[in-house]
């Protein structure tokens, strides 16, 4: 897991290389005072950071944490020796420049050339910002997302004061057209958010129809594909969330973090708008922090105020090793992580025990063990949730509703069921299948 000697020796001959460029300056001490005791300290903080899930190895399988690309450590760790601000090219020349260059790499993976976009801290900042620009397109309309999208986004209409209604599913976890269409005539909806990979299921809207809805009703529509955008590179998808990526281009806005799939450390987000005439919403003077640049900087396209450009610098090293191209190694990835997700979804159906909801569209699959109730259902996913993470395998559990199972009925009140969520992300758990269906098969034997 930690960093092999290798990595380190490339980091010092990039730090070597790096320092050449700043050579003609006077000669400054670089001694380290205390340097002893600073050792003691990291020692000291290694030893409290293994009170930590294995979040870099494939027997962790429960929430979307993927380990940064080695690359993207290294290129991180570079950037910070100069600990460049993307917030201005005063603060961040180069960095800004790397930006710039990765997001058009991520907007071009949707099929756009022309756009407004940047980094940001993670899918919230940048869901926010894409609400925001909708609430001023349409001041004062509604924003509707599905009842499996991120609960960001109820919050997030709150903080911009912007009435907000959540449209029903249907038995798969996708925003139901039919309730959305009956909703949307009614005409005052500004924003509809289409979630392409919900946090829970993995689940993709249905795109396609809600772009026709678009084109009747007039409202904008955002893809918040934080999770899932990536996805648009995966050969292997189904043929319902094929066409939604398909036409995800055709998107007003779209989310998607690089800290999940994209193989960056956290946090790491990115919005990118198609209409790059979004930009005049940004306007705004403060002379006393840009004074030296008269070029258009990122600070004047993004609510955020300072940024790390280390960020930008990892993303830009991360795209330049793996390009995002279809058939690329990247794309590779994402591949097995779905590979890894139907053999774990078959696997379940045939083994008799547990029961799945629906076939995973992305690499999310949600599944419970057999019961007589509801209330044994529940009982028995948490003890399973603590019983495999003791033999080392580590899922999440989840409160999902029970219509996701076709053979549960809801039981007087109780429309949801506590339930086990695997996330296979990771490439590697294409060939660890087998181990986590023997591990989780021992732990459901009493």
């Amino acid at each position: 897991m930690a960093l092999d000697r290798e990595s380190l020796e490339i980091l010092a001959r990039a730090l070597d290389k790096l320092d050449a460029g700043f050579s003609d300056l006077p000669e400054i001490s670089h001694s380290i005072q205390g340097a002893e005791r600073m050792a003691e300290v990291l020692l000291a903080l290694a030893e409290k950071l293994q009170d930590n899930y294995p979040y870099f190895h494939p027997l962790y399988a429960g929430q979307m944490l993927k380990p940064p690309h080695p690359v993207a450590r290294l290129a991180y760790s570079l950037a910070m020796y100069i600990n460049p601000n993307n917030h201005a090219l005063d603060g961040g020349r180069a960095t800004s420049a790397l930006e710039k260059e990765a997001v058009a790499e991520i907007a071009a993976m949707f099929g756009w050339q022309e756009f407004l976009g940047h980094l940001c801290g993670g899918g919230t900042i940048a869901n926010l910002e894409a609400l925001w620009v909708a609430g001023q397109i349409h001041p004062g309309k509604k924003i509707l997302a599905s009842e499996q999208a991120h609960y960001t986004h109820g919050r997030i209409s709150g903080v911009l004061q912007l009435p907000f209604e959540k449209v029903p599913t249907d038995a798969r976890g996708r925003m139901d057209i039919d309730a959305l269409a009956e909703r949307v005539a009614r005409g005052d909806v500004g924003t509809v958010v289409a979630t392409l990979g919900t946090t829970a299921t993995g689940s993709v809207d249905p795109l396609v129809e809600i772009l026709e809805l678009r084109e009747q009703f007039g409202f904008r529509v955002h893809a918040d594909a934080a999770y899932g955008g990536y996805f648009v590179l995966a050969p292997n998808l189904g043929e319902s969330a094929a066409k939604s990526f398909a036409r995800i281009g055709e998107a007003d806005s779209i989310v998607i973090d690089p800290h999940k799939h994209g193989l960056q450390p956290y946090g790491c987000g990115c919005v990118i708008f198609r209409d790059a005439g979004v930009g005049k919403l940004y306007q705004h003077d403060s002379p006393y922090t840009y004074f030296s640049s008269a070029e258009l900087h990122l600070g004047e396209i993004s609510l955020e105020c300072s940024r790390p450009g280390a960020a930008a610098a990892a993303l830009w090293a991360t795209q330049k090793l793996l390009p995002l191209v279809r058939g690329g190694e990247f794309a590779g990835g994402l591949e097995k992580g779905r590979r890894a997700a139907l053999q774990f979804f078959r696997a379940i159906e045939s083994a008799g025990r547990f029961m799945a909801a629906f076939e995973p569209e992305l690499d999310i699959l949600v599944f419970v063990p057999k019961g007589d109730s509801i209330e044994q259902i529940s009982a028995e996913s948490r003890r399973i949730f603590e019983a495999t993470a003791r033999k080392g395998l580590h899922l999440a559990v989840a409160e999902l509703p029970v219509k996701f199972w076709s053979s549960l009925k809801p039981e007087s009140e109780r429309a949801t069921v506590t339930c086990l969520r695997s996330v296979l992300m990771k490439p590697e758990h294409l060939q660890w299948v087998g181990r986590i269906v023997e591990t989780l098969t021992n732990a459901t034997a009493r």
